[in-house]
């Protein structure tokens, strides 16, 4: 499903209305250029799932974790990760264990580490200036 949004506030509401069909074990993959709006979508599910407090990048911690109402969530930036091995050293295995929804920016660089079920958010440049185009794909 393609939407388009004309914002970062309509990139994170559409993140929101997109966190109702999570539940703890749900593994999305936030896929896009650098500034096409990954962590307005993340904050969105955040917000979405219930959490109100600050919801920052997690580019230079790697990751950040939020207690969410519905579940716990770990919120990944992967762009500093180029050998997904290195996940392996972070005990990034531990995150995936059911328990919390784990959100992954720049995912495209451990692929082969994340599990086959997972979903994939898609966020590209739009045609018009400031547009966002947004693909929602589930996997299986």
């Amino acid at each position: 499903m393609k939407i388009i949004t004309h914002s970062p506030e309509e990139t994170e509401a559409l993140g929101a209305r997109y966190a109702a069909g999570l539940r703890p074990g749900a593994v999305v993959a936030l896929e896009g250029e650098l500034g096409a709006g990954k962590t307005a979508f993340a904050r969105g599910v955040l917000r979405g799932l219930g959490y109100t407090g600050r919801v920052t990048s997690p580019t230079f911690a790697i990751a950040n974790e939020y207690d969410a109402p519905i579940a716990p969530v770990a919120h990944f930036d992967m762009y500093r990760i180029l050998d997904p091995e290195a996940l392996f050293e972070l005990g990034f295995e531990e995150y995936l264990d059911g328990r919390r929804i784990v959100l992954i920016e720049w995912s495209e660089n451990v692929r082969e580490a994340l599990p086959d079920d997972l979903k994939t958010v898609r966020i590209v440049y739009g045609a018009a200036e400031g547009t966002r185009e947004v693909t929602l794909e589930e996997e299986a």
